[in-house]
């Protein structure tokens, strides 16, 4: 089995189930995909056995189907995510270096035309903030509830109407990280995060986007 072939499917079929190219419930047929993406059904296999360790293809008695996705999952997933994301800001708080204060300021003055770039500068940030703290577990934690969540903001992304507000609050957040600021830094986040997944709720609740 070529490991690079595995490796390069599963970042394919990672990119199609998280952005909802690959619809939750669909059915994962495993030749089809080779055929489509033009690699071997063991690479394929692999990969998807990769997936359902992420939580992202279920794999029950018969048949390989993208997971569903329901209401309680954001609770669950939201919950987790705040105490994540908050610890990755006191620590990049304490442990960042020139380099990473230089891509976190490069990140505040980036200008995103739209929804789509508004919601990708603000993930990519926050890649940028776990990658500041120095933490790599904890920063391949957060890669993996990352994948999970982001089906959840890509349901609701026609309407994020209030990104470029959220966005605004990466400035204050990197001054706190540069003064070695933990405590504000932790209230930063922790605001920014709960603000978030309260507007992500109130729209799949109101649109009823996803069943309970």
């Amino acid at each position: 089995m070529n490991k690079i072939d595995t490796n390069k499917a599963y970042q394919i079929l990672w990119e199609k189930i998280t952005s909802l190219s690959l619809a939750p419930g669909e059915i994962l047929d495993i030749a089809a995909l080779g055929d489509e993406l033009q690699f071997s059904q063991s690479s394929i296999q692999e990969a998807l056995r990769l997936l359902i360790h992420d939580h992202l293809v279920d794999a029950p008695p018969r048949g390989l189907f993208v997971a569903d996705l329901h209401f309680s999952d954001l609770e669950k997933i939201s919950t987790i995510r705040l105490n994540l994301e908050t610890l990755a800001a006191q620590q990049a708080a304490r442990n960042a270096n020139a380099d990473d204060f230089i891509i976190l300021q490069s990140l505040c003055e980036e200008v995103a035309a739209d929804t789509r770039e508004h919601f990708e500068l603000d993930q990519r940030f926050h890649q940028a903030i776990a990658q500041s703290a120095h933490n790599t577990y904890l920063e391949d934690t957060l890669k993996h509830f990352y994948g999970l969540s982001k089906r959840l903001w890509f349901i609701a992304l026609p309407y994020l109407d209030f990104l470029p507000s959220a966005v605004k609050s990466h400035i204050n957040l990197v001054t706190a990280i540069q003064n070695r600021n933990e405590p504000l830094a932790m209230e930063i986040m922790q605001s920014h995060i709960e603000e978030f997944y309260l507007k992500i709720r109130e729209i799949i609740s109101d649109k009823n986007l996803i069943g309970k």
